[in-house]
This record gives structure tokens, C-alpha cells and sequence, in this order.
């Protein structure tokens, strides 16, 4: 796998890297910068990411750190058994319920969503941190609609968190979460003010609340980005380009019907018909 050669070992996380010194110093900076390729990658491109992790675990699999890369790595890129042994590998050398909610969501992606509900209630929650919580809580509402309780999705998702002043990411997470729930059971104003609350706490546009706001008041949400976006644009402009000649075209004949008018005035031959 290639690797740009500005990315360095050094770019790795302490935490990482101490996992990693008990390697040769060579391997050791191999691992490293093919973890630090999973981070740069796998949000845009977890595909490449994960084909990164699989580098990584072929070199460094008795790691924990190697292994929890390979297993976010998989889950983005939707390998959600591969995930999964990943994810409890790590767990295993750790002791680390970190990732219970991702672990959870692979079941409900290999189409076992009883499976995430009981971890929604298994006693690895108690160890959990706020964020991951919230996260597991939406994994469950998202495993209820899998089974069709859509009503009691909606019910999971009702926690004190949702009037939370918080800007952690999970706030705006939970609200979008909420307002899909509400909108699957036809609420649709309660669902339009969750969404528009959801987009209030969302400063990096990460749920994309605010197209959904946009769309339940009947508004064309129009991305700047998209190709046939700027194919509009270009037709405006052009029409406005045609529009200005048009104009130019009609002010110089306003100007050769004015000095017309000014020869018959002073008397002179008037031009064409207009002798009569």
C-alpha cells in the first residue's frame, strides 16, 4: 500500500505509540504510519481505509491498537463481521467496553437487531462515558425499527438528553435521531421542530438536519457542489448574457429612433416610409 512520504510515525497518538514499542523500531514506524493512513482516510474513503488496517494487522495483530483500527475501519466500510472480531478482539486485550455501541450496530448489520438490544441492556452500559451511551441509545432505536416497533423507538430515544446545552456531537446525534423516529410514525411537526433543533447544536453539518428541515417545509435544498447545480447556473448566467445584448441591442435603436426624430424636427429629409 503506498504511503505519502509526509506521513511520519510521529503523527500517531502517545497512547498508540507506546502500545507499539515493544516492536522493532522499524516495523514499529510501519504500523504506525499505516494506522495513521486509517485516520487520515477512513472518513472519506473507508474502503482504502480499511485495505490500510488490513496492512497494519498482517504486520502488528497481536497490538489492541492495531486491531481497534482495523475494526473502526471495518465497520466504516461495512464489513460488520469483520468488525465485529476486530472490535472483540481489542475488547479481549484491553478489558475495554469503549466501543460496545459500534459493536452493537454490527449486529444490527448482519441483520441480528435482538442481539443489539440485549447489549442496549447488558451491564457493559455501566462503563460506558456519556457519548457512547447516547450512541448505544440510537444503535437501540435503530434496532427497534428493524423489527417494526417503530413507536417504541420513538420511546427509547426519549431521554432528558435531548434539552441537553451541551455542544458534544452526541447532542445533535440524539435530536436527528429523535426527529427521523417522530417523522417514521407520521408526527411530522414534532418531527420538523426536532430536525430544526438538531440543526441548531449541528456546527459541522454531520446529520445533515437542516436538509430535513428544508424538506418538510416543501424547500428545494440546493447543494453547491452538485454538477447539474452549476449547469443552472451557467444557463442563468447566459440567459442574463442574452438578456444584457437584448437590451444593448434595444438602446441603440432607441438612440437611431431618437436622432431620426431630431432630423425631422430640424427639418431635414426623414428617412424611409417616414416621408408621408
Amino acid at each position: 500500500m503506498f504511503i505519502p512520504e509526509d506521513v511520519q510515525a510521529e503523527e500517531l497518538g502517545a497512547e498508540a505509540r507506546q502500545e507499539l514499542r515493544g516492536l522493532p523500531k522499524t516495523l514499529a514506524d510501519e504500523v504506525a504510519r499505516n494506522l495513521v493512513m486509517i485516520g487520515r482516510t477512513v472518513d472519506e474513503d473507508p474502503e482504502l481505509a480499511y485495505k490500510y488496517a488490513k496492512v497494519a494487522l498482517r504486520l502488528a495483530s497481536r497490538v489492541a491498537a492495531v486491531r481497534e483500527a482495523a475494526g473502526i475501519a471495518a465497520y466504516m466500510a461495512g464489513a460488520y463481521a469483520e468488525a465485529l472480531s476486530e472490535l472483540r478482539a481489542a475488547r479481549r486485550m484491553t478489558g475495554s467496553s469503549e466501543h460496545w455501541a459500534v459493536m452493537a450496530d454490527c449486529e444490527r448489520g448482519l441483520g441480528r437487531p435482538e442481539r443489539a438490544l440485549q447489549m442496549a441492556g447488558a451491564d457493559e452500559v455501566k462503563e460506558l462515558d456519556k457519548a457512547a451511551q447516547i450512541e448505544l441509545r440510537i444503535v437501540a432505536a435503530g434496532a427497534r425499527r428493524d423489527l417494526d416497533q417503530l413507536d417504541a423507538a420513538v420511546v427509547t430515544l426519549q431521554v432528558p438528553e435531548l434539552n441537553s446545552a451541551s455542544t458534544n456531537p452526541w447532542v445533535a446525534r440524539l435530536r436527528f435521531a429523535y426527529a427521523d423516529a417522530l417523522a417514521a410514525v407520521g408526527r411530522d411537526d414534532e418531527a420538523r421542530d426536532w430536525f430544526g433543533r438538531a440543526a441548531e447544536a449541528d456546527t459541522t453539518g454531520e446529520t445533515g438536519a437542516a436538509e430535513r428541515v428544508a424538506e418538510l417545509d416543501g424547500l428545494d435544498f440546493t447543494d453547491a457542489l452538485d454538477p447539474d447545480a452549476e449547469d443552472d447556473e451557467d444557463y442563468v448566467e447566459e440567459s442574463d448574457a442574452g438578456s444584457e445584448t437584448e437590451s444593448a441591442e434595444l438602446d441603440d435603436a432607441d438612440d437611431e429612433a431618437e436622432v431620426a426624430a431630431a432630423d425631422v424636427v430640424e427639418g431635414d429629409e426623414p428617412v424611409g416610409d417616414a416621408k408621408d
